[in-house]
């Protein structure tokens, strides 16, 4: 019953539509009808600006981190049981109930989830991420390069197995996510970040 209760928390804590949220406080528009139609930080910056997107960015690292810690002192250390809590929160913040499953990409949420989970996994990808968006700024290719980084980190670093997998699910999850990105980068028509969104 406490693993059930744990992995709730962990998708309803990820399900907090933080940019949505951000969305209606700064300007009362729906963030979803705009830009890429997502509630992630990315789409908000190019939308409402750096301070709402920063608001975002920091709100979704903090409720993937929670959704991870928070369930932990319930499994009480119950490796597989935190690893699927991993998970949840990602596809909490992808999928939310409270917004018709309608959400994010996952790679904030996942960012806090990871740094809950096995943060010595996170340097390495955050170096990537940095590395990509620093130099031809596109933030989904960071992203995606970042979140495969994730479980690979983690394997050279001893992680076990099931905070592995996890990190390979929702590298899988963040890769979905971001399809049309990986076709709009295909075809060069990808936006780079700075760039405005169109209403």
């Amino acid at each position: 019953m406490r693993v059930l209760a744990a992995l709730l928390a962990a998708y309803l804590i990820g399900a907090v539509p933080v940019g949505f949220l951000v969305g209606r406080a700064f300007g009362g528009t729906d963030i979803r009808r705009r830009g890429s139609g997502t509630i992630g930080a990315t789409n908000v910056l190019r939308t409402l600006g750096r301070l709402p997107a920063v608001l975002t960015l920091l709100g979704d690292v903090a409720k993937g981190f929670c959704a991870v810690a928070l369930p932990s002192a319930l499994v009480q250390g119950d490796e597989r049981g935190v690893a699927a809590a991993t998970v949840l929160a990602v596809v909490g913040n992808c999928w939310p109930v409270f917004l018709q499953f309608r959400g994010g990409k996952g790679v904030a949420t996942g960012l806090g989830a990871f740094l809950a989970l096995m943060p010595w996994a996170i340097l390495p990808a955050a170096i990537v991420f940095l590395a990509v968006v620093g130099i031809w700024r596109y933030v989904s290719l960071g992203s995606l390069l970042a979140a495969f980084g994730v479980p690979l980190a983690a394997m050279a670093s001893g992680y076990p197995t099931p905070a592995i997998l996890a990190a390979l699910v929702v590298a899988a999850i963040i890769a979905a996510r971001h399809r049309h990105n990986v076709l709009r980068l295909v075809s060069g028509t990808e936006p780079r970040l700075g760039g405005r969104a169109s209403a």
